[in-house]
């Protein structure tokens, strides 16, 4: 029955199984279960993703967001962490180690960048980085019996370039990994296209209220236990607040997605119809440079897009602090818009040679579109744009 319901439905009913018929997800705030026999406490200690033993291994409330999020994924199961990098590291940490080589997408997260350039050269791993967009760059790059792993986004942060994931999921050998925050399973499934493991933030658009920090990579038991076992001595483990926090966000992400990529679209059209801007990056756009991908395997076009003002940084930075509306701050797929000048924020450590081979401008601004009405939003931009258009 589960595989014919639609992942909104599976957002609603999976992950109610320690609940005790309590509608709202249930907080277990233990860090520790007592036994009454040695032989019990044995044998949970030698149970892999125990959930009442000690909380570093396992929680009861964890596991419900972990059920949810496997059954949005359509995956075998899903592991949790105490935040989207925690789940990175820990996934590359258990993938690779010395001797080893990874390919990578040029187009990552900045925390991402910051681990593949300095933490996995220093743990004797070697990496080559190759455009996202271009298929054939990443399949050259694989070294038979060498490469252990493909790790890309899409859509990447924070251009919204797509990845061909099915031509990318059919190269021999290396486990494929797809950071797919930006999409949630509600827009696109990896594993779908053949990825062995999909991995999300959690902290945005999965729980979406900006109020849990968490990360979840999801995959087959045989690869989530694997990681598990690196991800219980490593210690980023999630905590149960966090994913009570994020389960009761995920019951609303069919209905979220849904409004946020309305008003996005609205949006990116206002956008790529002004002389202010330079271009707009939006998925659902025609104009996106992967729109052929995009019909193939999104469900909708989500909830941020980024646009490039003409005016260059000063336009950049006019457009984040004179909307009226929309927040400046960090992060993305919450209820509020959000405005991040990557430049200034998301990408200031990098150095500006690596922010211009990333193609981010200085007058880049990118939008996570919320649940505000459309009409006052289009609204509070024109009133921007006319500005900088003057």
């Amino acid at each position: 029955m589960t595989d014919e319901l639609d992942p909104q439905t599976l957002a609603v009913t999976t992950g109610r199984g320690d609940q005790h018929g309590a509608l709202a997800p249930v907080l277990w705030s233990t860090t520790t279960f007592a036994f009454d026999r040695v032989e019990d406490a044995s044998r949970k200690a030698t149970t892999p993703r125990v959930r009442d033993l000690y909380g570093r291994y396992g929680n009861p409330t964890v596991a419900a967001f972990e059920e949810t999020v496997a059954a949005l994924e359509g995956a075998e199961a899903s592991l949790a962490f105490s935040s989207g990098m925690g789940a990175i590291t820990t996934v590359l940490l258990t993938l690779l180690k010395q001797g080893d080589h990874a390919v990578f997408g040029r187009q990552l997260y900045a925390s991402t960048v910051r681990t593949v350039h300095d933490l996995l050269p220093r743990l004797g791993v070697d990496v080559t980085v190759v455009d996202v967009t271009d298929t054939a760059a990443i399949e050259a790059a694989v070294v038979p019996g060498r490469t252990m792993a493909i790790f890309i986004e899409s859509p990447a942060n924070p251009l919204c370039q797509l990845a061909d994931l099915e031509a990318i999921a059919a190269i021999k050998g290396p486990i494929k990994v797809c950071d797919a925050t930006f999409a949630t399973p509600m827009v696109c499934r990896p594993l779908d296209f053949g990825f062995d493991l999909s991995l999300h933030s959690a902290t945005k658009g999965l729980g979406g209220h900006n109020d849990a920090l968490l990360g979840v990579v999801s995959g087959s038991v045989e690869l989530i236990t694997w990681i598990w076992g690196y991800h219980s001595f490593i210690g980023a483990s999630a905590s149960p607040a966090e994913a009570q926090n994020a389960l009761r966000g995920l019951r609303t992400l069919g209905v979220r997605l849904r409004q946020q990529t309305e008003t996005a679209t609205r949006l990116a059209t206002l956008f790529e119809g002004h002389t202010a801007v330079a271009r707009v990056h939006y998925p659902g756009l025609d104009s996106h440079p992967q729109a052929d991908i995009a019909r193939r395997q999104l469900h909708m076009g989500g909830a941020v897009l980024a646009v490039e003002l003409a005016g260059g940084l000063d336009a950049g930075r006019r457009l984040c602090e004179d909307a009226a509306i929309p927040m400046l701050a960090p992060s993305l797929g919450g209820p509020e818009t959000l405005l991040s000048h990557p430049a200034s924020m998301t990408h200031v450590d990098l150095t500006p040679e690596q922010r211009a081979e990333a193609g981010i401008a200085d007058g880049l601004v990118r939008i996570s579109v919320g649940l505000e009405h459309p009409d006052d939003l289009v609204a509070d931009f024109e009133r921007v744009l006319r500005a900088l258009g003057a």
